[in-house]
């Protein structure tokens, strides 16, 4: 199916309110966005792949943040190997992938159905860059072909930031970025974070404080650099991560 045949009952907003990010849609890539929303909520249906449906809130909580949480990235002249850990129904990854075709995106979930939809659609919105993964991640962070391999890992809504930073910093290449999209953040998660991170093999290097165009609101983004290898006890057995924390 080409992707501009694919009918909506909704449309997202306009492209100008991508205003304010380093980067704003081509009207192929408005098109896209528009099918990945439409695919989204019709396989939601039966699926149940996410509870924000509404257009406007799609577009903001769904697509705008994730293009938003990588920040100058977006618009970096680099090709990256991207890694979006327990990417759900897609997110960020299918977003990212439609802005950066050069960017190489590997989709991780241990889900099937969720890994399942996002093959479905790929050829629909003609994103031969993304390549899902249905796995864990304590035991995708141990392979060869996956540990120390990626320029960025995102780790969006996942679970708390001391075990995103342990899913993620193992699968960075020394000199790459891990990003854990966050919510509110406290100075006492970050004290507790920075400990985490040099067992880890990295250090914070930024905090971004933004706040959502529509409902203004508040989103944090935990900018993490690899320093090092991080040491092959890391990331610990199926379950430790969340069990006890770093």
């Amino acid at each position: 199916m080409n992707i501009s045949s694919i009918p909506s009952s909704t449309s997202l907003p306009n492209v100008d309110v991508w205003q304010g990010i380093d980067w704003c849609p081509s009207d192929r890539q408005q098109v896209q966005l528009q099918a990945l929303y439409t695919e989204v909520i019709t396989a939601n249906q039966q699926l149940n792949l996410t509870r924000i449906t509404a257009p406007e809130e799609f577009w903001e909580k769904h697509l705008w943040d994730s293009v938003r949480g990588v920040g100058e990235l977006i618009s970096d002249s680099r090709a990256f190997q991207v890694i979006d850990i327990g990417t759900g129904a897609g997110f960020p990854g299918l977003p990212l992938a439609i802005a950066r075709a050069d960017w190489q995106l590997t989709l991780v979930d241990s889900t099937n159905k969720k890994i399942g939809f996002i093959e479905s659609i790929a050829p629909e919105l003609d994103l031969p860059n993304i390549h899902p993964l249905v796995s864990r991640i304590e035991e995708l962070g141990q392979q060869r072909q996956h540990r120390h391999q990626y320029d960025l890992a995102l780790v969006r809504a996942v679970a708390s930031a001391n075990v995103c930073a342990e899913y993620a910093l193992p699968l960075v290449k020394v000199g790459g970025t891990a990003i854990l999209y966050r919510g509110n953040w406290t100075e006492e998660e970050a004290s507790s974070l920075e400990l985490a991170v040099a067992k880890l093999g990295g250090e914070i290097v930024k905090t971004d404080l933004f706040y959502t165009p529509l409902t203004n609101s508040i989103r944090h983004c935990i900018w993490l650099h690899k320093t090092t290898d991080t040491h092959p006890y890391y990331p610990r057995a199926i379950g430790i991560p969340t069990q006890k924390p770093l």
